[in-house]
């Protein structure tokens, strides 16, 4: 899962992106309007997280940009407005939920989650074969086996079921489940499906194909 943070609170939009990688999320930061809708349009993310009172671009028009410009992203809208017609306002630009300023990062967590829950196609429970992945849970099986999984090796087996077949190249996982920083030399896709193929056991269940990526066919 790939998040962006919008946020002009240098501190403020550090500590969160940091917060969301160490919980397994691949997070981007954004400190103003302009580059968020830059980073939005670049990347392929599932929820925005996104400050109302930026610089450059207003919040407001950086959610419109983003909903008319078709993103898929879902968008979690930070304000420190109170009143309920400040609230509503970004609602109907297409935010799809609010958090007031301040807030716990537990919450923030929850919602983002919550969020990209709702993201289009997406099932809380899939089931492959004998393998089911219960993504509200964060939990997985397979023939009636829990799986303990690292968050990146959940973020890798979750983008290859949602594929439901396609080939996804190992940039396409390094985009997905990491985040812009990610070098795109490293061996850590690699190294992370390795390590993924052991614990889910046999029969084999990814499939690598030679010099295109990976699928679960």
């Amino acid at each position: 899962m790939r998040v962006l943070v919008v946020e002009d609170q240098v501190d403020l939009a550090d500590d969160i992106g940091e917060g969301l990688r160490d919980r397994g999320f691949g997070a981007d930061v954004a400190y103003d309007g302009a580059s968020g809708i830059e980073k939005a349009m670049l990347y392929e993310y599932d929820v925005v997280v996104l400050d109302r009172d930026l610089p450059l671009v207003h919040g407001d028009a950086v959610c419109a940009a983003l909903v008319n410009g078709h993103r898929n992203a879902r968008i979690l809208m930070l304000t420190a407005a109170t009143l309920i017609d400040d609230r509503v306002h970004g609602l109907n630009l297409g935010a799809d939920d609010y958090l007031t300023k301040p807030f716990a990062f537990e919450e923030l967590v929850a919602r983002v989650n919550a969020l990209a829950r709702r993201a289009p196609s997406t099932a809380p429970v899939v089931r492959h074969g004998d393998l089911v992945l219960d993504r509200a849970r964060r939990r997985v099986s397979r023939a009636g086996r829990p799986v303990s999984l690292t968050r990146k090796e959940l973020g890798v087996l979750e983008e290859l079921l949602a594929a439901e077949g396609a080939v996804v190249s190992a940039e396409a996982l390094l985009e997905r489940v990491w985040d812009e920083h990610a070098d795109p030399f490293s061996r850590t896709v690699t190294v992370t499906l390795a390590r993924l193929r052991r614990k889910l056991g046999p029969p084999e269940l990814i499939e690598t194909v030679v010099g295109s990526g990976y699928r679960i066919p």
